[in-house]
């Protein structure tokens, strides 16, 4: 009977884990660039009660008799579904369409990528004017360098191609582009990404390294557009959905470890 409360109590476990990973959907359903989650469960062991034997009359009993003991997390996956594009007063907002990845250079110099486009300019520390996301993270080009202004150049007047290359305007009117382009970059397995908050993204073994669209044969190039960003992909409809579903399955676990201890209680009372 031990059994039966171990494996409920490992349903109740892995349930909570799913209500939490849909609470955190549903906390994010306006973050920008923000990719739903789903929680993956795995069998835990079997415990085999009889092997393969034959019966009292000499039959052959093929088959055995195994028991589960419980279910754990396996992983919990994102969904890389493309978000909303959602139009933006920020004139350096940009909107990926397609399977690409903005790359940033974080405060520990490592670079991190991001599907998070609502970029503005500011101030590096020799006062010329570079690309960051809403914390002050450099954007990076394809080169692996932060994307600059020229001096005379205005953000007012600034605009990003289809292609991620920028371009300004002069004094006279006429635009010229400034040698850069927003770096775009695929990776293999996109799901293995790590998550280390802020939206922001970093390789694993799990997800191959980054390949840049720009110089990488055979990938599909994604394309960008200026003005918008992109919402979070995240179903709310479905998630409340989800959230009964793992709410019934959690009570279910409860009223198994309730009538696994009625069951106790009543085998310590056949003696009296």
């Amino acid at each position: 009977m031990m059994r039966s409360l171990w494996t409920a109590a490992s349903g109740m476990k892995g349930q909570q884990t799913s209500v939490d990973t849909i609470a955190n959907n549903l906390a994010n359903v306006n973050t920008t660039g923000y990719k739903t989650q789903t929680t993956q469960f795995k069998t835990l062991l079997y415990q085999t009660l009889q092997e393969e034997t034959t019966t009292a009359t000499g039959d052959v009993k093929p088959t055995t008799a195994q028991v589960g003991l419980g279910t754990r997390v396996a992983s919990i996956n994102s969904i890389y579904t493309q978000g909303i594009q959602t139009a933006s007063d920020n004139k350096s907002a940009l909107y990926i369409n397609g399977q690409g990845f903005f790359a940033v250079r974080g405060a520990d110099n490592k670079t991190y990528y991001t599907r998070n486009g609502d970029f503005g300019w500011s101030l590096d520390a020799n006062g010329r004017r570079v690309l960051t996301n809403s914390d002050g993270l450099e954007v990076l080009d394809n080169g692996g360098n932060p994307i600059r202004l020229p001096d005379e150049a205005g953000t007012d007047a600034v605009t990003f191609g289809t292609d991620g290359a920028v371009a300004y305007r002069r004094p006279d009117g006429t635009y010229t582009q400034t040698g850069q382009s927003v770096a775009l970059y695929q990776f293999a397995n996109p799901v293995g990404l790590e998550k280390n908050g802020s939206n922001l993204l970093s390789v694993s073994n799990n997800s191959g390294q980054p390949r840049n669209e720009a110089n990488t044969n055979g990938l599909i190039r994604s394309t960008i557009a200026q003005g918008y960003i992109e919402g979070s992909n995240v179903n709310v409809a479905d998630e409340m959905v989800n959230m009964i579903i793992a709410q019934r399955a959690y009570e279910m676990n409860s009223k198994a470890i309730t009538t696994s201890d009625s069951m106790l209680d009543t085998a310590n009372n056949l003696k009296r």
